[in-house]
């Protein structure tokens, strides 16, 4: 009878994915009891039938763009399914978007480490929510560079709170921040932009032109690069007026994407919008820097995140699936196969809350600003590079249940490529490890030196190598 069903592994669901993850419990040993009973409870959501339901169906009801009311009046909107509502308001509650920037005690000193966490297990889950909580955390890293604008959107961001209405940013509850750069001419090389921005008074610019992939177009506010009088510069370019009156953004379409699916990413024209200077005019690519500086750790570390998601459903089925009368598991070419995935998650990982940990100790370690600084790129590079590869490993460990929409496996794998090419390709990443150390020469010995210390004896003469 075709009804019964053997030799079929069940889903890989009830489980706690902290609780089952001892690398990421170990990185985590000196985290405060909160914070670790926190992540236990957030390891135990993640496996969840109600989670897992979630994830796909945020990932199969793909967002919709409607331009036009029914009276044909533009409403530029982009809907989305209750799924990812539910997963953004689930992280926002956790303060994924923001507790880099809050002033809780059980954080102090590893704020960037026990985002991390939180983080990573998350995208275990679903990746695609998690782009507009990324970009909102960064952005207000790069208003630093303008302490009034700060001072007006931290605290409303900072609130914990997901308000998915549409209204202007004083009245809701909560916000979220996105970023354009990219047009059609070219993503790279950005001061090639040619929106422009014109002056509309003290700090305000109006700006008209477009961006060929802004994604989460939802956001209430976005960090936009244009063309001012004095060069390129940074404009901070809320999506609704304060009067409640859309800001000029008029959306063509959202891009058809390979993965990354529960997340919108449009194009957008800009038609006379009213945006306020951040940093120095002129400055723009300096002033968002230092938003895709983290933007690139959570690339790493969502990367790791899925590599491990994969790298448990490829054990959790080997587990439970007999071939030739033994468990998959017990033959030894598969536990080869296993174990080296196993080891490329695990140096994934250490090496992204490694640069997490640098995030945390720069102000005060001018070793571990080196880090920082130089490593960024280089973990980018190799963590995003290696996940689809490995991916593909864990989707042949399931044979032909690995190659069906169905499975988690095949939206992990549609997924992984993004986090290598957004916030600069592998090309980009290796120039700029070029340029930081044509800048600092002595910076490359710095981060060896430290390098040297974190391996210990146990890595003699891998240094010399290097």
């Amino acid at each position: 009878m075709t009804d019964d069903v053997t030799n079929q592994p069940p889903p890989l669901a009830g489980g706690n994915a902290w609780r089952g993850d001892p690398l990421l419990i170990q990185l985590a040993e000196r985290f405060s009891d909160p914070v670790r009973k926190d992540l236990d409870g957030l390891g135990r959501f993640v496996l969840t039938q109600e989670a897992q339901e979630l994830a796909r169906l945020a990932n199969v009801e793909t967002p919709k763009l409607r331009t036009h009311d029914r009276q044909g009046r533009r409403i530029d909107l982009v809907e989305f399914h209750p799924a990812y509502h539910a997963l953004m308001r689930r992280s926002v509650a956790n303060g994924l978007h923001s507790s880099v920037w809050e002033n809780g005690d059980a954080e102090i000193g590893r704020r960037h480490q026990v985002r991390a966490a939180r983080f990573y297990l998350t995208a275990e889950l679903e990746t695609g929510h998690l782009c507009p909580i990324t970009m909102t955390s960064a952005s207000l890293a790069a208003l630093m560079a303008s302490p009034k604008l700060f001072r007006e959107w931290a605290p409303r961001v900072t609130t914990r709170k997901y308000d998915q209405s549409q209204k202007p940013p004083v009245e809701k509850a909560g916000l979220t921040l996105g970023m354009g750069m990219t047009e059609k001419q070219g993503g790279t090389d950005v001061r090639a932009n040619v929106t422009r921005a014109e002056r509309a008074g003290s700090s305000f610019y109006r700006l008209t032109g477009h961006k060929w992939f802004m994604s989460a177009p939802m956001s209430d506010a976005f960090l936009v690069l244009g063309q001012a009088p004095e060069g390129l510069s940074c404009f901070l370019v809320p999506r609704i007026l304060g009067d409640g009156s859309g800001n000029g953004f008029r959306f063509q379409r959202l891009k058809d994407k390979l993965g990354n699916r529960s997340n919108a990413s449009s194009e957008v024209e800009f038609v006379n919008a009213i945006g306020e200077m951040v940093g120095e005019p002129g400055a723009g690519v300096k002033t968002i820097m230092d938003m895709v500086t983290l933007t690139r750790l959570d690339c790493a570390i969502a990367s790791s995140a899925i590599m491990r998601a994969g790298l448990a459903e490829a054990v959790h089925h080997t587990r439970h699936r007999q071939v030739f009368g033994t468990n998959l598991i017990e033959q030894p070419l598969m536990q080869r196969v296993l174990a080296d995935m196993a080891l490329d998650v695990a140096a994934a990982t250490a090496l992204s809350f490694r640069l997490a940990r640098s995030f945390d100790e720069a102000a005060g370690d001018r070793g571990e600003a080196a880090f920082a600084r130089a490593m960024t790129p280089v973990v980018k590079y190799w963590v995003c590079k290696i996940a689809p590869q490995l991916l593909y490993e864990a989707m042949e460990c399931l044979g032909g249940n690995g190659y069906v929409e169905e499975a988690p496996l095949a939206r992990y794998y549609r997924e992984a490529p993004v986090n290598a090419i957004w916030e600069g390709s592998g090309n980009v990443m290796a120039l700029d490890v070029l340029r930081v150390l044509g800048r600092a020469p002595g910076l490359f010995e710095e981060v060896l030196a430290g390098i040297d210390r974190d391996l210990g004896a146990g890595g003699r003469g891998t240094v010399g190598v290097l």
